[in-house]
């Protein structure tokens, strides 16, 4: 598993599958940008103190700025490390 460092938090995006016959076809979902929090930094360090990470948690499903993070591909998942900051919203059920 990945673990982010620092003030970044690890989304996964959201993948569909839908199967053809024998031929299993997976894209990624276009729900703009939306996904799933699986793990988070311990939080920012500013002046020795440790600012930890405020309104999400593992599990929501959030909205993120376009363009930002770094990508990260691991079989058929995909993930993406990105800044706390960088995080805009939290989407409720």
């Amino acid at each position: 598993m990945i673990k982010p460092l620092h003030d970044y938090v690890l989304l996964e995006k959201e993948v569909s599958e839908k199967k053809v016959g024998a031929i299993l076809l997976t894209k990624e979902e276009k729900k703009g940008n939306v996904a799933r929090v699986l793990a988070l930094g311990e939080g920012e360090k500013k002046e020795g103190k440790l600012f930890p990470i405020e309104g999400i948690k593992v599990g929501d499903e959030v909205i993120y700025r376009e363009y930002s993070g770094t990508e990260y591909e691991e079989g058929e998942k995909k993930y993406l490390l990105i800044k706390s900051e960088d995080i805009i919203a939290v989407v409720s059920k």
